[in-house]
């Protein structure tokens, strides 16, 4: 199972993202100071990956053919490879997918992964994925 999705990155979206995780960085809040820094508008900060990402994400984790048992969930972790800065007005396409459920003594292991890149085709995050069902 697989998704896609294509998320315009908003420059109100990546401060607010970046004022709710104590973000101070001018980059991510002042056009001017991401600008006169080479970026053509503020930066999103790393996480504001799970943003963008979980918009192909969820309908994959969500599909009942997967079958995770979400009151039985318990979050397993995420792990991200940054690759090019995203900034407002980036258009971020994710293709997110099912890699592979695992049985690890009484726990169900869930793993997802996403792949996203910006609208000049460049590698922006991967990202795996993982859920834990006891």
């Amino acid at each position: 199972m697989s998704h896609s999705d294509t998320y315009l990155v908003g420059r109100e979206k990546v401060r607010e993202y970046a004022a709710a995780i104590g973000e101070t960085s001018p980059l991510c809040h002042d056009v001017e100071a991401a600008r006169a820094a080479g970026y053509a508008d503020v930066v999103a900060p790393p996480m504001f990956a799970a943003v963008y990402a979980w918009r192909a994400l969820g309908p994959v984790v969500l599909d009942p053919q997967i079958g995770v048992d979400f009151e039985r969930l318990v979050h397993g972790g995420q792990e991200f490879a940054w690759h090019e800065p995203v900034v407002a007005g980036d258009e971020i396409t994710t293709e997110a997918a099912f890699v592979e459920k695992a049985r690890r003594a009484d726990i169900m292991v869930y793993t997802f992964s996403s792949r996203s890149t910006n609208q000049r085709g460049e590698l922006v995050c991967e990202g795996t994925w993982t859920n834990f069902v006891r």
